[in-house]
C-alpha cells in the first residue's frame, strides 16, 4: 500500500487548485481521476469567466484549464488517469480502480473534489435517443468537435443552459426555444440576452409535455404550467427538433464522502458534507472542495480547492498557522466576493425588484430574455453622447468588472464594489479602441457613434460566429428580441490577439436605429 501526503480526488478546477497549493508547500500530492484527460469541466468552457483579476475574468474556461495543468507539473503534481476511487475510508484510505486491477492507498490527508452529476427531469419519451443532458451536449462540441443535433430545444434557463444554448449556436446548431417551468430567467441576464438577440425566443412557466418520435427524437411538445405546476389544457405547442437538451441543475457527487462517515445534510442545493471554513468535514483530515461541497461557478471552486489546499499543508507542519490564516484570508475575500450581489447563495430563490442602486429590475429580461426599448434606459451604463462612445447594457449586480480595467481612458467606471452596475462617464473622451466590448464576459456591451454620416450610425458589437462577416457585407441588423429592424452594412470587422476570439463587428445602420440594432446577420 503506497502512502502519500495528500491523496486528491478529482483532477477538476478544486482538486487540481488544491493539490498545486499544497504542493508549492513542499508535500507530494496525488490526485486520482476517472476521466481520460485531466482539467475537468474547464475544457468544456469555451466562454470567458466572469469575475476581477484574481478571479481570472475575461479568460476562457479551457485557458484556465490549460494553465492549471502547467502548473501542475511545474510542482511535481502526480495526476493518474482512468481511475475510479471506489472506495473512501475514515482512516483516510482508499481504493482505487486502475485497469483491472483494484490498488489500496493511504492518505495524510484527502481532498474529495468529485464535482457533480447532472440532473434529469421525466416525461413522457424521455428515454429516447435523442435526450441528452446540457454536459453531455458541451462534451460533445467543445471536446469531440461532433454537433449533438440540428434542431435542439433547451429545457432550463440557468446558467448551464444559457451558456450551452449560445454554444450550440455557435457549432452551427438551430435552437428552437428556451423553456423553464419557472415564471422567471433563472441565469445571468446577460447570458439570455446574447442568446435572444441572435432570435432565440424564450418559453417561461413552460415545460415538456412528450419526447416525440419512434425510434429517436423527432418533435417536442410543451405546455404552460400553472403555479402548482400542472399543464394548463389548450397551451400546447409543437416544436420538430431531434435534440432536446436538458439543463436542469447539477447534484454533488458525495457518495465517497457519506460512505467514510463524514457527517452530511440535506440541503435545497443536495446531499453535502458539513465542512468547516477551511473545507474541512467532520473527520480530521478529510477535505471537500468545489460542486462536491456546494454548487457554485469554477471560479468558487478553484479558490475553495486553494483555501483546502492550504489548510491541508498548514495541519501538515509545511507552514505556520500565521502564513495559513494570512492566505486564507486573501482567499475567503476573493470568495466572498464572488457570492455577492443579485445571484448570492442568500438570495437564491428570492424575487429581486430592484439592483443594489434601487434601480428597479426589468421584468421582460426575466420573462423573455431581454431588456425591452422601454426599460434599457433606467440603467447608467446607457447614455447619449456625441461621438464614439460605449453603452452597457448590463443590467444585474453580478460579480464582474473587467471592462472598469480594460478602457484606457477611464470611461467605465464601476468601483470598489464588484457587483456595482458600470456607469459610463460621458466627460472622458472615449477612443474607439474596442478593449472593452471584447473584454466583457457577458457581452454586453457596445461602441456607438451617432452621428458615423448624415442619417447613419454605426454600432460596434461581440461577435463570436464563423465565419466572420466581411467589410462590404450586406443583411439585417436585428434588436435586443432577435427581430429584424433594418437593413444593414458592415463596415469592419476587428480581430486582435488581444480580443481573445472576440472579434469586433462594426455596422452601419440608419440613424434611428442606433438603440435598436445588437445584432447582425448576413
Amino acid at each position: 500500500m503506497k502512502r502519500y501526503d495528500l491523496i486528491v480526488i478529482g483532477a477538476g478546477p478544486a482538486g487540481l487548485s488544491a493539490a498545486i497549493e499544497a504542493a508549492k508547500c513542499g508535500m507530494k500530492p496525488i490526485v486520482f481521476d476517472e476521466n481520460a484527460k485531466p482539467g475537468g469541466q474547464l475544457f468544456k468552457q469555451i466562454h470567458k469567466f466572469f469575475g476581477s483579476k484574481e478571479h481570472r475574468a475575461k479568460i476562457r474556461g479551457f485557458k484556465i484549464g490549460e494553465d492549471l495543468l502547467k502548473e501542475a507539473e511545474e510542482y511535481g503534481v502526480e495526476v493518474v488517469l482512468n481511475a475510479t476511487v471506489i472506495g473512501l475510508y475514515p482512516e483516510k484510505e482508499i481504493t482505487v480502480k486502475i485497469g483491472d486491477q483494484v490498488k489500496h492507498f493511504k492518505g495524510d490527508s484527502i481532498l474529495v473534489a468529485t464535482g457533480a452529476s447532472e440532473n434529469m427531469v421525466t416525461f413522457k419519451g424521455w428515454t429516447k435517443p435523442g435526450v441528452i443532458g446540457a454536459g453531455a451536449a458541451q462534451t460533445m462540441m467543445n471536446l469531440h468537435h461532433v454537433m449533438p443535433g440540428e434542431k435542439v430545444l433547451m429545457l432550463g434557463t440557468g446558467n448551464v443552459g444559457l451558456v450551452v444554448s449560445y454554444q450550440l449556436l455557435q457549432a452551427g446548431c438551430e435552437v428552437v426555444a428556451l423553456v423553464d417551468a419557472a415564471p422567471r430567467v433563472g441565469g445571468y441576464g446577460v447570458h439570455a440576452s446574447k442568446v435572444s438577440r441572435c432570435g432565440v425566443p424564450f418559453y417561461l412557466s413552460h415545460t415538456i409535455k412528450e419526447a416525440e418520435g419512434d425510434e429517436y427524437v423527432t418533435g417536442v411538445t410543451i405546455a404552460e404550467v400553472d403555479d402548482k405546476f400542472q399543464f394548463i389544457p389548450g397551451t400546447e405547442k409543437h416544436f420538430d427538433v431531434d435534440t432536446i437538451c436538458v439543463a436542469v441543475g447539477l447534484s454533488p457527487s458525495s457518495q465517497l464522502l457519506k460512505q467514510a462517515g463524514c457527517k452530511m445534510m440535506d440541503t435545497p442545493g443536495g446531499y453535502i458534507p458539513e465542512c468547516d471554513e477551511f473545507g474541512q468535514t467532520s473527520i480530521d483530515g478529510i477535505f471537500a472542495a468545489g460542486d462536491v461541497s456546494s454548487i457554485e461557478e469554477a471560479s468558487s471552486a478553484m479558490i475553495e480547492g486553494r483555501i483546502a489546499g492550504v489548510s491541508i499543508a498548514a495541519a501538515a507542519g509545511y507552514m505556520t498557522e500565521e502564513e495559513r490564516m494570512a492566505q486564507c484570508e486573501s482567499l475567503e475575500q476573493a470568495l466572498g466576493s464572488l457570492r455577492k450581489g443579485m445571484f448570492a447563495p442568500e438570495n437564491r430563490g428570492k424575487i429581486i425588484k430592484e439592483t443594489e442602486e434601487g434601480i428597479e429590475i426589468s421584468t421582460n429580461l426575466l420573462k423573455k430574455g431581454y431588456v425591452a426599448d422601454d426599460e434599457i434606459a433606467r440603467y447608467p451604463g446607457f447614455v447619449k453622447k456625441v461621438g464614439v462612445h460605449p453603452v452597457m447594457e448590463c443590467t444585474q449586480n453580478i460579480p464582474c468588472n473587467p471592462c472598469q480595467d480594460a478602457c484606457p481612458k477611464g470611461c467605465i467606471t464601476i468601483g470598489e464594489n464588484i457587483t456595482s452596475l458600470p456607469v459610463v462617464d460621458v466627460e472622458k473622451e472615449c477612443i474607439g479602441c474596442g478593449m472593452c466590448v471584447a473584454s466583457c464576459s457577458g457581452q454586453a456591451i457596445f461602441l456607438i457613434d451617432e452621428g458615423y454620416e448624415e442619417g447613419y450610425a454605426s454600432v460596434t458589437m461581440p461577435y463570436e460566429f464563423l465565419p466572420l462577416p466581411q467589410k462590404g457585407d450586406k443583411g439585417m441588423a436585428f434588436d435586443r428580441s432577435g427581430s429584424p429592424v433594418c437593413e444593414a452594412e458592415v463596415i469592419g470587422v476587428k480581430s486582435a490577439k488581444a480580443f481573445d476570439h472576440t472579434n469586433l463587428l462594426t455596422i452601419k445602420v440608419p440613424a434611428d436605429m442606433v438603440d435598436k440594432a445588437r445584432f447582425f446577420k448576413r
